[in-house]
């Protein structure tokens, strides 16, 4: 114990002499303490020192918000160089300090009175940054000032405020009318406050597109046209968005506009060139073509293109983007220019390929030598993916151009003699599609193609060599061998190679059936049992199936002529174009997608298009004169704009062989039904079954005279041997009808009719069939009727979309009644944006028959210059129902008897207030008859017959208890099916 204590007593004496604590303890009271100091210094330059110092570490990352109320107070100075690095202090903190930020607000107002216009600016646009929800009322008033303040410096900083404002508090923008004094700053003296005006509105505009904030007239523009020559380059291109969204009155307007922005092309800055290229693009839709304005114009416009072209990379790049819009919508504007595109050596690969891109657009017979010979060049370079892409390009100029076609498979051919592997696997996919556009042309280069086949190792390329391989079998002496060998590492391929050389070994067994046995049955068994992919089994599958059902359909499908692939698969869809047109000069325009593809939210994302030409003809002309006479394409050639084309008019009909062809309805349809692809499930069960010997119209009903009573309604066919099938009634009645009845039924036909006066036929209220955001904002409302005999599709088409929409055409797919539209759509004028008519498709039911779940559904394709668009809808049977289904009371009563117990169908019909002579006759209107009517008990009962377009009898027994709402409907038919669909027609009926 002494011990311890003694060693403790000299730890103690020696840390007297050396203690840590030094390290612990300073003078300096830290960073933070030291700044807040100067803060509060009386000396100006040492308080202007101390907040720089602030602004560097907040600039660096560092947390200075502690030093809040000592900035503020440094606020009441007339030094404006401190004042602007107190409110860059404030802009940043404010949020995270919102309490304390209101100690600013005085400052604020009474710096918006202050003399010096430049300290009311800054006070006014601190005030915008400051997004803090409890001071924005505090500055509504300082705010109004400087809206109307003397000076136009003030006045234009305080416009762009508005709009921070608002995207703080709209409410309370609107609520304070500052939207009213925005818009009264449109006609400011200063072209800068106009500008700022127009950049305000236009934010506000499209965060509320509803607002018509904009609302844009001869006068206004006129104001910001005069605004445009003398405001700042950032000031023109906001007027000069705010123009492309105006919609001239007439040409002559639109000429005046495009004469006073024209000159607006000579400027230094890109953004302002751009921005007026947009602006002419859009008027000159309404310029007359022959017009001489319109051709100077085109001719202006090429220029201050070409210039932004010798700019540094990413402009040029940008410019690029922009001009490929430009050409594909007007390619005449840079016809003469093809030599600018010519790539150069230290072009950065994003410029090469934009540039190789629009070569190939401008690309015409005039100038396919000079662009050929540079594309050969371009082939031989280092850059590979440059390489690939200029072998590509010979073949889209040999697909464009057709009077190049052999040039350019002799260029291509040339590049696989040089053996670079990657040359060669592109130069065979683009022989490929040169083989597509020219059949039995250049078939010859095939053998200089097989020679290469053990250098492809790309699934592409080797996917097209196998496609020409499968495509010309009977030219190439060793095909099974060529196609064996890919077999051999089957499951090894992708799948593209894997699909490609499932159809090319199908070619070649239908082409050489007895060589290929073994092979064709080897590829389907590998594709369809020891394959995991969906899509090779199903294809498998149906290869297999054809095969071994039909060789003869089987040829006709897979070795059909196929259409001609178009020289621009590559276009960008029309109706974006016309969007992306409209947004020249932004991020859409270098993206090529519309805003709404890219802008989170996309709230105020608004769709634009172009306005409607008043010239006549397309907008979009060749470069080359001559290449549209010169190129006739034949009537296969899929179209270059509207790849869905005009399949509607198509006769898709398929030759028949075994008789007469059933009665056509208007619009052919066949085994390529335009349904076919669209619908989501076609279900396989037919509802008839043909028998080849005796083909009949679907229409008519089968007569020979002797039918048994079991055979009442035959069936849609002519073929007696369905006979559960939906059938006609006899032509005659057999003689077991006419033979004696006794009991249950007798005296039900002794009591008369009681059948009511006919009234107007039951049409149901229109329903939704199409809504607008489903077809690119077409809407169709629709329902069914039947008037005067004929069964009507009565439609309401409103267009909720921005483009005028044409061109209508209506097909039906297969359905259980054969329903099929009698003509073509009448649709006489165009639909305008938000407007709607009326229209009546008369019907008939000649068409192909198939049946649909539920019996009444019905799939319908209609068309416009838009789109095809697919929708399914269901109509009530009771429309089928023809004028004379009345049956001879005779005839009822062996037919009731002759139909089996189990067809027969009972249903229940609630809360229906009418006697029976009032349903009667209400039935009656819809073509359903009252035979006899009797009364037990105080109980109605009504026997009815109805007849339906096929020639399928339904007969029914009305039940109907006097007092009690609710009836009892029994249906019996051949083909109890129907029953569910009539029982609903007579709730319908009855029921409205």
């Amino acid at each position: 114990m002494q011990e311890w204590a003694n060693q403790l007593c000299e730890n103690r004496q020696f840390g007297s002499k050396m203690t840590d604590s030094k390290y612990f303890t300073t003078t300096k009271k830290g960073e933070i303490y030291e700044l807040k100091a100067e803060l509060n210094s009386d000396k100006k330059e040492k308080k202007k020192e101390a907040v720089k110092k602030v602004i560097a570490s907040m600039t660096v990352g560092k947390d200075v918000s502690a030093l809040f109320p000592d900035v503020v107070n440094c606020m009441q100075t007339d030094n404006l160089e401190l004042k602007k690095l107190v409110y860059l202090y404030l802009m940043n903190y404010a949020k995270s300090q919102p309490d304390m930020a209101i100690m600013a607000v005085n400052t604020f107002v009474k710096d918006c009175e202050d003399p010096n216009p430049l300290i009311r600016a800054l006070a006014v646009r601190t005030m915008g940054c400051i997004r803090v929800d409890k001071i924005t009322e505090y500055l509504c008033e300082p705010l109004r000032k400087c809206l109307k303040d003397e000076d136009p410096y003030v006045r234009k900083t305080a416009a762009v405020c508005v709009a921070k404002l608002h995207d703080i508090n709209a409410q309370l923008v609107e609520d304070q009318g500052f939207l009213d004094t925005l818009k009264d700053l449109i006609s400011d003296s200063n072209p800068m406050v106009v500008a700022n005006a127009v950049a305000a509105l236009s934010e506000i505009a499209e965060s509320h597109p509803n607002s018509n904030l904009l609302d844009l007239n001869p006068q206004t523009i006129n104001k910001l046209l005069t605004a445009l020559n003398e405001c700042t380059e950032w000031g023109q291109i906001f007027i000069l968005d705010c123009l492309a969204n105006y919609t001239p009155r007439d040409d002559r307007e639109s000429q005046s506009i495009c004469e006073r922005v024209t000159p607006r092309l000579s400027h230094a800055n890109s953004a302002v060139v751009l921005s007026a290229v947009k602006v002419l693009m859009k008027f000159m839709e309404m310029l007359p073509k022959d017009l001489d304005y319109y051709g100077t114009l085109l001719k202006k416009l090429a220029p201050p293109l070409v210039t932004l072209l010798s700019a540094e990379p990413e402009l040029q790049y940008v410019a690029l983007r922009n001009i490929n819009l430009i050409v594909q919508r007007r390619p005449e504007i840079l016809k003469h220019e093809m030599k600018v595109f010519f790539v150069k050596y230290n072009d950065p690969i994003y410029v090469k390929l934009e540039k190789l891109d629009i070569m190939i657009r401008l690309a015409s017979q005039a100038n396919i030598a000079q662009v050929l010979a540079e594309l050969k060049e371009y082939a031989t370079e280092v850059d590979v993916d440059f390489v690939r892409k200029a072998v590509r390009a010979i073949g889209r100029c040999a697909i464009k151009v057709e009077q190049s076609a052999e040039r350019c498979v002799s260029t291509l051919l040339d590049l696989i003699q040089t053996k670079v592997n990657y040359v060669v696997q592109e130069a065979i996919v683009v022989i490929k599609d040169i083989f597509r556009k020219y059949p039995n042309k250049y078939e010859s280069v095939i053998a200089t193609l097989c020679e290469n086949l053990d250098s492809l190792d790309e699934p592409e390329a080797r996917a097209a060599m196998i496609w020409i391989v499968g495509e010309y079998a009977e030219r190439i002496d060793n095909a099974d061998e060529l196609l064996e060998s890919f077999l051999e590492g089957f499951h090894d391929e992708s799948t593209q190679v894997q699909l490609q050389l499932l159809t090319a070994i199908v070619k070649l067994f239908l082409k050489k059936p007895t060589e290929t046995q073994e092979l064709v049955q080897q590829v389907l068994s590998l594709a369809t049992q020891d394959s995991d992919n969906p899509d090779l089994r199903d294809r498998g599958y149906i290869y297999w199936r054809l095969l071994s059902t039909d060789p003869v359909a089987a040829k006709e499908v897979v070795l059909a002529e196929k259409p001609l692939i178009s020289e621009e698969t590559d276009l960008i869809e029309p109706t974006l174009l016309e969007e992306l047109i409209c947004h020249i000069g932004t991020l859409a325009s270098v993206y090529h997608k519309p805003p709404s593809a890219f802008v989170e939210g996309s709230r105020g994302v608004q769709h634009k298009r172009l306005p409607g030409s008043s010239g006549s003809g397309e907008s979009v002309e060749s470069p080359d004169p001559g290449s549209a006479t010169a190129t006739e394409a034949p009537p296969a050639v899929i179209p270059s704009q509207d790849l869905l084309g005009d399949l509607l008019n198509l006769d898709l009909t398929p030759t028949s062989t075994t008789g007469p062809p059933p009665p056509s309805s208007g619009m052919q349809m066949g085994a390529m039904d335009l349904l076919g692809g669209g619908l989501d499930s076609l279900p396989p069960v037919p509802l008839r079954t043909d028998t080849p010997q005796s083909p009949q119209p679907l229409h008519q009903s089968p007569s020979p005279p002797d039918h048994s009573p079991t055979e009442i309604g035959g069936d849609l066919g002519g073929s007696p041997a369905m006979t559960a099938g939906f059938g006609a009634p006899p032509a005659a009645v057999p003689p077991s009808f006419t033979a004696p009845v006794s009991g249950g039924l007798d005296d039900l036909f002794d009591l008369g009719g009681g059948v009511g006066m006919p009234v107007s036929v039951y049409v149901p209220p229109k329903t939704l069939w199409l809504p607008a955001m489903k077809a690119k904002g077409l809407e169709i409302t629709g329902t069914f009727g039947r008037r005067a005999g004929v069964v009507q599709m009565e439609m309401t088409l409103t267009n909720k979309a921005m483009s005028v929409m044409t061109d209508f055409a209506v097909q039906f797919n297969r359905n259980s009644f054969g329903l099929a539209p009698a003509g073509p759509l009448q649709v006489l004028t165009p639909v305008s944006p938000n407007q709607s008519i009326e229209v009546v498709l008369p019907l008939n039911t000649v068409g192909p028959v198939m049946k649909m779940e539920p019996l009444n559904n019905l799939q319908v394709a209609v068309k416009n210059n838009i789109d095809v668009f697919y929708f399914s809808c269901q109509y009530p049977i009771s429309m089928l129902f023809v004028e004379d289904g009345k049956m001879e009371r005779q005839v009822f009563l062996a037919t009731w008897k002759d139909i089996p117990n189990e067809n027969e169908s009972k249903f229940q019909l609630n809360d229906c207030h009418l006697n029976s002579d009032a349903a009667s006759s209400k039935l009656q209107g819809s073509n359903i008859f009252t035979i006899a009517k009797r009364t037990v008990e105080g109980q109605d009962m009504l026997y009815q017959s109805m007849k339906l377009t096929n020639g399928i009898w339904v007969l029914a027994e009305l039940r109907a208890q006097t007092g009690n709402p609710n009836y009892t409907v029994s249906l019996r038919c051949k083909a109890p099916e129907v029953s569910q669909c009539v029982f609903q027609s007579y709730e319908a009926v009855l029921k409205n």
